[in-house]
């Protein structure tokens, strides 16, 4: 996967319009089509105690998820990458859809937020989920986090 790319293709995307609504919505659709074995691709956003589906690709999602609560919900509590092989194994896995075997939930921070200053500094989560197990690896990691940050230097929640 050449996430060197998808980061030039969403930095296009942010320059053109950094409102999290259609910044998130292409990021979601370029996402979903350039990873393989992924049938889901979305963002939950942070609104009080928990967070509320956002822009996605994919089957119909849960729309509230706690924090604390799921592999979206612990990673947003945590404010850490979640990389999880196999859903079924995560204690408290939350099952929006039964296809789902492996996850991967990055954590998206509010943009200038000095996240050893402010825990709260999280706003959203990147969620993606795949049907086979296993799907996700470290280079997984890196590059979405690597992405994640393209976000985060230009996405603007409160407009």
């Amino acid at each position: 996967m050449d996430y060197e790319l998808l980061g030039a293709q969403l930095q296009s995307f942010a320059e053109a319009d950094n409102w999290y609504v259609p910044l998130m919505a292409n990021a979601a659709a370029l996402l979903f089509d350039a990873l393989a074995d992924v049938n889901w691709v979305g963002f939950y956003l942070l609104r009080g105690d928990r967070l509320v589906l956002g822009p996605f690709q994919g089957k119909v999602a849960c729309i509230h998820i706690p924090l604390g609560k799921g592999v979206c919900g612990t990673a947003a509590q945590r404010d850490e990458t979640q990389l999880v092989l196999d859903v079924h194994a995560f204690p408290g896995h939350i099952a929006c859809d039964s296809a789902s075997n492996s996850e991967i939930v990055v954590p998206i921070h509010r943009k200038g937020a000095l996240k050893e200053l402010n825990r709260r500094a999280v706003v959203a989560v990147l969620d993606i989920d795949s049907p086979v197990p296993n799907r996700f690896s470290e280079a997984d990691r890196a590059g979405l986090e690597a992405l994640v940050k393209v976000l985060e230097a230009h996405i603007d929640l409160d407009a």
